[in-house]
């Protein structure tokens, strides 16, 4: 889209099917393609063709909501306004208690007025992209997020912290171990076993008893 030409001119002139194209690989473009036009006429109409630079005003257009505005006034105004929550931050700040809530919220809105009563605001632009980012390598490669855990500075904090998000370390860490085991009966160090090394003494002696069994 952006090599296409990202300008309002552009999209106005470009057809609803080749906007469809352009963003096929997108959840839900058939809709999108719909919001990006009537968005783009609203800009124009309303806003004299320049993006709005408020929440109010951003959230006024067509597909818009209070995620997407602020990563907007972020991205195209260098303004933060507040922290930009979507599922994977919602999700997140509940899994490890930082909404504070008894019971965790239950709309991102909720989550983001939560988040953004104690963070430090000089981290609030950070907030999203480091959590989104966590949140998608937690759902689509969990192995390789173990093994960046297991070869961290403290492998044993972020096995707890990705416990805490939902998955099984251990469990992972006992099949890889015999596998390894398996693979390379004939070197002498495995490179897992010197990662095995850092791990902490009581989930380590339960991961060798388990593969003695």
């Amino acid at each position: 889209l952006r090599n296409h030409g990202l300008t309002i001119d552009n999209i106005l002139a470009t057809t609803d099917k080749k906007l469809d194209e352009l963003i096929s690989q997108v959840g839900f473009h058939n809709r999108k393609t719909s919001y990006i036009k009537q968005a783009t006429q609203k800009i124009v109409s309303d806003f004299d063709g320049k993006v709005p630079n408020t929440i109010d005003d951003l959230c006024s257009l067509p597909g818009v909501g209070p995620k997407m505005a602020l990563i907007t006034l972020r991205v195209n105004h260098n303004i933060t306004a507040g922290i930009a929550v979507d599922t994977h931050v919602h999700r997140i700040c509940n899994q490890l208690g930082w909404t504070l809530t008894p019971g965790g919220t239950k709309q991102p809105e909720q989550t983001r007025k939560a988040i953004e009563s104690w963070m430090p605001r000089d981290i609030w632009p950070h907030v999203n992209l480091i959590l989104v980012g966590l949140g998608q390598e937690v759902q689509t490669e969990q192995q390789k997020l173990i093994s960046k855990a297991l070869k961290s500075s403290n492998p044993s904090a972020a096995l707890d912290l990705l416990n805490k998000l939902g998955l099984n370390p251990k469990k992972f860490v006992t099949q890889f171990y015999k596998k390894m085991q398996r693979v390379e009966q004939q070197q002498e160090e495995s490179d897992f076993d010197l990662l095995l090394k850092s791990l902490p003494d009581s989930l380590k002696s339960q991961i060798i008893t388990k593969t003695k069994n």
